[in-house]
């Protein structure tokens, strides 16, 4: 009965359905999900508000281009927002059932199938995107509204039948909550891979040697990253002949990127090795760069979102960058600061519009480091109990956190110059340039230093909000309590 009894707080088999809603993790899932959809909303209400002022202007009111334009980076990204939500999530599963590995064993110990358990996970999955859609769904519209209020004191050309009942409005919404349950899914299938014995152990990730043993495991990995560099290659030769090769290169960034989110165990542990060198000989140092690479899996998806996020603002800072540059190339004598006006504009207000995606990231790694410190309460408790102090102990989670970011912050910027310049090159190597209006052929990228002085600053902020919580988490129990703990 002891079993049993160890079991039900997670299974909530005797309390409300809902019970497990209050577990760690979970609450962090739900605002994910909900960034994602009110970013979606507001995206389809301000794209909508914006094609009605560009049909109210008296100069550019026919041109359905401008409108086209606008919608179809609308849709982009929110695509984008949700990618990004349903990796977050995806990991945060994955996260939770590493944890959860004593406990779903325990469950098949007494007959419970792993089917029956990953088809729990899915219905939490399920319950988290829909909870966080329904949220997203109203913020989304009372930021339109305040939007729509704030647009209509600061533009001339204020339509007169614009409504924000638009027929696109839930389609975020609904497309939150699927990749929720998805990614739940997608996190879960670890849980097939839980046998009865591993109840006789402790809840960990693992190791290196479990992860790099199976490499038959990471063929689709590389399928996908393969597939996308022949997509992105493809994407620039296409894009020397028409500006459509960037939607070829979009598709191959997309499958690329996220061959390297499911091989992140392959490709992060050299890059967390190489950073760890700069982190000097102490023990705490030593300790921190030994526990990133100890369990890949667990550092990797923490790593993950970071890369992410780094790698969307980059890319889009590079893109536009690289067409600024290939504007102000085209113009003959003085440039009058005005005439770069509208750019920078779109160019600021894109910068934001991506940064919401980078949020989103930000908040699963925050999340992750939190459930990752709880989980670990007997290793903490272990290392107190043969002499580390709390402060060396809290400087060691700091640390580790800081070696994450750090090598999570440079792949994505490596990343995002990359991607940002494939953009700019499959879009303009076809446009006519001065004075033979021939094609432009290879645009040069151009990396703008601000942004990524900003990058670097903001990811160094990030390291220590998501250290804050763990590291008090992982000084308040006590040796003997943490050692006991599951």
């Amino acid at each position: 009965m002891t079993a049993v009894a160890t079991v039900v707080p997670e299974s909530r088999a005797t309390g409300p359905r809902l019970a497990w809603l209050r577990d760690r993790g979970m609450g962090a899932s739900i605002l994910v999900a909900a960034l994602s959809a009110a970013f979606g909303v507001l995206l389809v209400e301000i794209t909508a508000y914006i094609g009605a002022v560009l049909q109210a202007d008296p100069f550019i009111g026919d041109s359905e281009t401008l409108a086209f334009v606008v919608a179809l980076l609308s849709v982009l990204l929110t695509v984008v927002a949700m990618y990004v939500a349903a990796i977050v999530t995806a990991n945060t599963f994955s996260t939770i059932i590493a944890g959860r590995t004593r406990q779903i064993a325990l469950m098949r110990l007494i007959g419970a199938t792993a089917r029956s358990q990953r088809a729990q996970v899915g219905k939490q999955g399920l319950v988290v995107g829909l909870l966080g859609a329904a949220i997203g769904l109203l913020v989304g519209i009372v930021l339109a509204v305040i939007g729509v209020q704030i647009g209509s004191q600061l533009i001339d050309n204020v339509p007169d039948s614009f409504s924000l009942a638009q027929p696109f409005i839930a389609l975020p919404a609904i497309g939150v909550a699927l990749t929720t349950w998805a990614a739940a899914w997608a996190g879960s299938r670890r849980v097939l891979s839980v046998t009865p014995l591993q109840a006789l152990g402790g809840s960990v990730e693992r190791t290196h040697d479990e992860v790099s043993g199976k490499p038959g495991r990471h063929v689709g990995a590389w399928i996908l990253l393969i597939t996308g560099a022949v997509l992105l290659a493809a994407g620039v030769v296409v894009g020397l002949l028409t500006p459509l090769g960037v939607v070829i290169a979009f598709f191959g960034g997309v499958l690329s990127f996220t061959g390297l989110a499911l091989g992140s165990v392959l490709f992060m542990p050299p890059v967390l090795r190489l950073v760890g060198r700069m982190f000097g000989s102490s023990a705490t140092a030593r300790l921190a760069a030994e526990n990133a690479l100890r369990y890949p899996e667990r550092s990797s998806r923490m790593a993950i979102g970071v890369v992410m996020g780094v790698t969307l603002v980059t890319m889009f800072a590079v893109a536009l960058e690289s067409a600024k540059r290939l504007m102000m190339s085209q113009v003959t004598g003085e440039i009058p600061e005005e005439f770069f006006a509208p750019f920078d504009a779109f160019a600021a207000i894109m910068m934001v519009l991506v940064a919401v995606s980078a949020v989103i990231a930000a908040v699963g790694l925050v999340n992750l480091f939190t459930i990752g410190v709880v989980q670990r309460r007997r290793e903490l408790g272990l290392l107190r109990s043969i002499g580390l102090s709390n402060r060396q102990v809290r400087r060691m989670v700091l640390l580790e956190a800081t070696h994450i970011t750090v090598a999570a912050t440079l792949t994505g910027l490596v990343l995002g110059i990359v991607y940002g310049w494939i953009a700019a090159q499959s879009l303009l190597g076809s446009v006519p340039t001065l004075p033979d209006f021939t094609p432009a052929g290879l645009v040069a990228p151009q990396v703008p230093w601000i942004p990524v002085a900003i990058i670097v600053v903001a990811t160094a902020v990030l390291t220590l909000v998501a250290a804050a919580t763990p590291t008090r988490l992982a000084t308040r129990v006590a040796p003997v309590e943490a050692l006991a703990a599951d």
